[in-house]
């Protein structure tokens, strides 16, 4: 395990994005509407979560911070590859949601948290990139993420809520994308696998989905 980790020790980090991050929320929220989650201990590179919870939304965000400290290795032909090299992921909330004051505790929704984190390891453990389309799964054998959901995996989506100005993060020299995580069940992940990106998205078109998540929402096969 420690020879795994070793390979993010002579990474080159991009330190400058985590206070960009900061700035670019303070654009748009009070400080006393903002907590984070900081990472402890961070065995690879260091990775903290925002719980943005604003009056001005019917919902609160999480979005990651630390996921765009490292490139992502995206893939020889695809074009404008800069475009694609970082980036952080959200979430949506209900207002009901709620979390400890540390995390992991035992709190039934850290698991949200967890998703979150575990997905924007990913690219970096894996020297691969996460953009608009791309699913997850969260085992190799489709389980649930936690016993406090039936949601096996996620895909990654544009934003219906927020515009460029907001999922758009610019550096004097980086951009940093902020995507949209969508969760989803055994039999949606199973069929965008087999149909691709378009015929999911045609099924949330169909079904209305929400970017606002939903622990109990309706199937989009059903």
């Amino acid at each position: 395990m420690n020879e795994f980790y070793e390979k993010f020790r002579n990474r080159t980090y991009f330190d400058n994005h985590g206070e960009a991050i900061a700035n670019h929320l303070d654009k748009f929220y009070k400080s006393d509407e903002i907590t984070v989650f900081h990472e402890m201990v961070s065995p690879d590179f260091h990775l903290d979560v925002y719980l943005i919870n604003s009056a001005k939304h019917s919902f609160n965000i999480l979005l990651t911070s630390g996921m765009s400290l490292l490139e992502m290795t995206v893939p020889d032909g695809v074009e404008n590859p800069e475009i694609y090299t970082f980036a952080e992921l959200m979430i949506l909330l209900p207002k009901a949601i709620e979390f400890g004051k540390i995390f992991p505790g035992e709190n039934e929704n850290d698991w949200i948290i967890g998703m979150l984190k575990e997905t924007a390891r990913f690219p970096h453990h894996y020297d691969t990139w996460l953009a608009i389309g791309h699913t997850l799964q969260a085992t190799t054998d489709m389980e649930p993420y936690s016993g406090d959901t039936d949601y096996v995996g996620l895909v990654i989506l544009p934003s219906v809520t927020f515009d460029e100005e907001f999922t758009e993060i610019k550096t004097a020299e980086e951009t940093i994308n902020i995507y949209s995580v969508f969760p989803l069940y055994k039999d949606e992940l199973e069929y965008k696998i087999a149909n691709g990106y378009n015929a999911l998205l045609d099924k949330l078109i169909e079904k209305n989905g929400k970017e606002v998540f939903d622990n109990k929402r309706g199937n989009l096969l059903a």
